[in-house]
């Protein structure tokens, strides 16, 4: 039997274990079982316990308006800059809206350099609307607040001011068209059941190259974040809201603090979501009859709309940033190189994981007419947004944080 000195090496008076070698492969093996055990564990909570946030075609649900509705007066709130390819295909769409009751849109041109309040104009007035549209030229930008919020602050305020009040609020961007009855759709939902919110997340724009391998990935992992299901649900502390489409209750909106509350959020939807879950049922779901036409043509464009808010999601800390940054490495990464290149166990556990994260896609992918074979590419995906998470965070650092249209948004503690 070998004694313990037979144990060690002499190489030029230095002594090292025998046994080294033979352990590091083990610890290796040891550790990649773990994190593959780990990943697969993660997979199977997001899919059986996170909300049914995977299952799109679920929170499609808007129901058609039933006969005996009433039909309260709206008013419309598009905030607007350099927005001549789009304003004129939203302004259209929701004038042309068959809504029975009263309907008024303040479109606030924030300073465009487009002609985007022209085009405005002229697009209400090719189908015989232009009472229905005031277009208000916005005011420079105070400190402390974001410039979309300061838009719609100043079309709230020109509501306000008139002497017969609306029911409702319709936060929209200019991008966004409507199509059917979905404004019926929507205030009957929110009639039926007494909602303070109502808010559906866009179908994007998914034509090109750039937007297929980004956009559906986008829409699920939103959903991973906020599970719809949990958004709805008054006991559970989840709260969103989709920016494009955001249908509130006027006095729960006033009572949640005004826009004024989220006055500096780059997140804003969330964070109005947020405010206004506090005032009442609130609903978040999809529907194809709200579409951006918005182009994200390439992926520098795309990287640009997540780079803009990415940092703040992160409450501005390089702590959560590093930590977001291993979390993803570990549920998107770690099981397609183990599969890969790993051995036994750990493979076996690795590639399952992989499996169900492309499974779990494929509900996103179909709701947007794309191939399955996106699935399995998610990790790869997945490193696109880890990208654009961090310029994010370089981006706040080098000044130009929350850059939209040539402006740099403002930080407001505790917005």
């Amino acid at each position: 039997m070998l004694g313990a000195a037979n144990l060690l090496i002499d190489c030029g008076g230095r002594y090292y274990s025998a046994i080294q070698p033979a352990c590091e492969p083990e610890l290796s093996a040891q550790l990649s079982l773990a994190v593959a055990g780990l990943a697969l564990a993660i997979w199977v909570y997001l899919i059986a316990a996170r909300g049914d946030f995977w299952r799109t075609q679920k929170f499609d649900d808007l129901a058609p308006a039933p006969a005996d509705a009433t039909w309260p007066a709206i008013a419309v709130v598009v905030p607007a800059r350099d927005e001549a390819a789009g304003v004129a295909a939203c302004v259209t769409s929701i004038l042309s809206q068959p809504y029975p009751g009263m309907l008024s849109m303040v479109l606030v041109d924030d300073q465009s350099q487009d002609g985007t309040s022209q085009i405005a104009r002229d697009a209400a007035a090719a189908i015989g609307m232009s009472d229905r549209l005031t277009v208000l030229q916005g005011r420079p930008l105070p400190s402390g607040w974001t410039g979309k919020l300061w838009a719609v602050k100043q079309g709230l305020a020109l509501v306000e001011e008139r002497p017969l009040q609306p029911d409702y609020i319709l936060l929209t961007d200019a991008d966004i068209v409507y199509s059917g009855d979905v404004l019926m759709r929507l205030v009957a939902r929110a009639q039926r059941d007494k909602l303070a919110m109502t808010s559906v997340m866009a179908t994007l724009r998914c034509e090109s190259f750039a937007e297929k391998y980004l956009i559906p990935a986008f829409i699920f992992f939103f959903g991973m974040l906020y599970p719809f299901g949990w958004v709805r649900n008054l006991s559970r502390a989840t709260a969103a809201a989709a920016g494009g489409c955001i249908l509130a209750r006027r006095d729960a909106l006033k009572n949640a603090g005004g826009i004024e509350s989220i006055r500096g959020s780059l997140i804003d939807d969330c964070a109005l979501g947020a405010r206004l879950k506090q005032q009442g049922p609130v609903w978040l779901g999809f529907s194809r009859d709200v579409k951006s036409v918005r182009a994200s043509d390439t992926i520098a464009s795309v990287g640009h709309m997540i780079s803009r808010s990415a940092y703040a999601q992160l409450r501005y800390s390089v702590t959560i940033l590093a930590g977001t940054i291993l979390a993803m490495a570990l549920v998107f990464l770690a099981p397609v190189v183990i599969a890969l290149f790993g051995h036994g166990w750990a493979a076996v556990f690795a590639a399952a994981a992989w499996v169900l994260m492309a499974l779990a896609f494929q509900p996103t992918l179909r709701y947007y007419g794309q191939s399955a074979f996106w699935g399995p590419a998610l990790p790869a995906i997945a490193i696109a947004y880890m990208v654009f998470t961090v310029n994010s965070a370089v981006q706040h650092f080098q000044g130009r944080g929350g850059m939209w249209k040539g402006r740099a948004q403002a930080q407001v503690s505790g917005s």
